[in-house]
């Protein structure tokens, strides 16, 4: 009898100790998941951290010239045969709407990409040739010469495997490159979603923006080398 009581209290005062850890762990994750952008921040004097509902931080600021620029960070656990995956995304925005198509390419599509903006856009594309399969779409307005500058940006972006998207639009320009890979072992055992990152790289982060920065820049600048007849 007393042993029973005992083994039951043993029992009891287990799963407490275990549920406290629990929530102790939860907590200094959640804690280091909104600290990631924090040297990302030092980038930019005028930068303002809020959080989304998973915790994640959210970095809004502005360029020298004053385009909004937003870098946040999406884990994305779609795809049950890969580790999750921590996508850093940044999204520059123009002061005002540019005269340019909507295009775009998305690295390794699966269908399962509920972040990317190329899934949204109508018109399939033959894409560049690069070591990973690319899916390449657009809105249907861009010009011949629009295209063929996009693809070939986009085939020098995509020989790394680290970007997942790049798109370009009227209203602004968006990059989305691997952060980080989730843990094996957290993620085959417990079915936990940890990253083995501290902080996201400030170099991640300048090139990112960089990246966004040419994109924005890729079809204003071609357009002095239309041909005559097709500027007719």
């Amino acid at each position: 009898m007393l042993s029973t009581i005992a083994l039951c209290a043993f029992i009891a005062a287990a799963c407490a100790w275990m549920g406290k850890r629990a929530i102790s762990d939860h907590r200094a994750t959640l804690a280091k998941r909104k600290r990631l952008l924090d040297e990302a921040a030092t980038l930019f004097p005028d930068a303002r951290i809020s959080f989304a509902p998973d915790h994640f931080p959210i970095l809004v600021s502005r360029l020298e010239d004053g385009r909004q620029v937003r870098i946040e960070l999406l884990a994305d656990t779609m795809v049950t045969r890969r580790l999750p995956q921590l996508w850093l995304r940044v999204t520059l925005s123009e002061m005002s709407e540019r005269s340019r198509p909507a295009i775009g390419a998305l690295a390794r599509p699966t269908g399962a990409e509920y972040y990317s903006l190329v899934h949204d856009l109508p018109e399939w594309m033959a894409p560049p040739q690069t070591d990973a399969s690319l899916l390449m779409r657009s809105d249907g307005s861009g010009t011949a010469w629009q295209v063929e500058r996009a693809a070939t940006m986009f085939r020098n972006l995509f020989s790394d495997p680290t970007l997942k998207e790049a798109v370009i639009s009227p209203r602004g320009t968006r990059v989305i490159r691997q952060a980080a890979q989730g843990e094996r072992a957290a993620h085959l055992l417990l079915r936990q979603i940890r990253f083995a990152v501290t902080a996201i790289s400030v170099d991640l982060v300048q090139k990112a923006v960089s990246e966004a920065k040419a994109l924005s820049q890729l079809l204003d600048a071609g357009e002095s080398a239309v041909p005559a007849d097709e500027a007719a």
